[in-house]
């Protein structure tokens, strides 16, 4: 479940292994052990992916089933706009 979820987030950003294990100051090898299973981030470092992705630690360990969106520092407005964009999108896979 980690190991789908970092790869997915990765590949949505148009990141390289070596680009994410750069911003994570961790070895390529151990990215890629992470997306093929093998062996799973440290909590610290699960903490550390959340936040670069901007999705909850939840969401990696597959507790919940879809990422959060952080609004903080919006106004409602924007808010409402973001949430609007969010179901217009969810109509159009229907």
């Amino acid at each position: 479940m980690v190991a789908e979820k970092i790869k997915s987030l990765r590949e949505k950003n148009n990141l390289t292994q070596s680009a994410l294990a750069k911003k994570l100051n961790v070895t390529r090898s151990s990215v890629n052990a992470w997306e093929m299973g093998i062996s799973v981030p440290s909590t610290s470092l699960l903490v550390d992916i959340a936040k670069l992705f901007h999705v909850s630690t939840d969401y990696l360990l597959g507790i919940t089933p879809t990422a959060s969106l952080d609004v903080s520092g919006l106004n409602e407005q924007e808010i409402i706009l973001i949430y609007g964009l969010v179901e217009y999108f969810k109509s159009c896979r229907k």
